[in-house]
């Protein structure tokens, strides 16, 4: 890839936000334009498995974009294994379908329906015959970061002091308040989403572009010409410099 390159904040199972979204991106860089997908693409929103199916299909139209995996699409490919796997970062009490996460409304969108009576057995049984296989392959292939010039891109961020290429995948699709705070330099501007902000957020060693489209919220999408940030609007683009 090279510059300029577009990065997408978390989808978060929001179709219409995501078509215009891209439509954005088209407008202000052409139909082959490179983007870069912070990752979660499931859950909250309504429409998951639309989601993944207008990811797969650009991706099989030869579009060049690349696609991270985040911490709702793990928790999603997870539950998909012969034996559901339960995420351990989780707190003690939430599992990928409370209602907190947003499982059941991605589930749901499969028409596979989770009722509180029914037995876990029985939901991931309906689940592994209403999944598409290419959609289970579609999370299996995600990357989890990408490293482009002095960009670096993830899905929550990085654990401070620890160089980038010995990042730990539960740190780059989980990490919070540990990489948000902290003002030092990581090797690189980090790119990512996870945590909602109210607006897209340039800290000077990182950029947030969550804005909380699995609430209802605007999903974001930025412009990166090496470390220069501009933010795509309806009305054209606007630069997004450090806090």
């Amino acid at each position: 890839m090279t510059y300029p390159i577009y990065a997408m904040g978390d989808i978060h199972g929001q179709l219409e936000m995501l078509e215009d979204t891209l439509s954005m991106i088209e407008a202000d860089g052409g139909p082959d334009a490179p983007i870069i997908f912070l990752g979660d693409y499931v859950d909250r929103g309504a429409d998951s498995k639309a989601v993944i199916d207008r990811l797969i299909e650009g991706k099989m139209a030869g579009k060049p974009w690349r696609f991270i995996k985040g911490n709702h699409d793990r928790m999603f490919e997870w539950f998909m294994e012969p034996v559901p796997r339960h995420d351990p970062h989780l707190l003690v009490g939430y599992h990928w379908l409370h209602e907190r996460l947003g499982g059941t409304t991605t589930l749901a969108s499969y028409g596979v329906d989770v009722g509180h009576r029914r037995r876990l057995s029985d939901v991931h049984a309906d689940a592994q015959a209403a999944v598409p296989i290419s959609h289970l392959r579609f999370l299996q292939d995600c990357e989890i970061s990408i490293t482009h010039g002095p960009l670096f891109f993830c899905h929550a961020g990085v654990r401070p002091g620890v160089a980038l290429a010995d990042q730990r995948e539960d740190d780059l699709v989980w990490i919070r308040e540990d990489f948000s705070h902290d003002p030092s330099e990581h090797g690189a501007l980090v790119v990512h989403g996870h945590t909602p902000v109210d607006e897209p957020f340039h800290n000077g060693n990182h950029v947030n572009l969550d804005t909380g489209a699995g609430y209802g919220k605007p999903l974001t999408a930025a412009v990166f010409d090496g470390t220069d940030v501009q933010v795509l609007t309806k009305d054209g683009r606007v630069a997004l410099k450090p806090a």
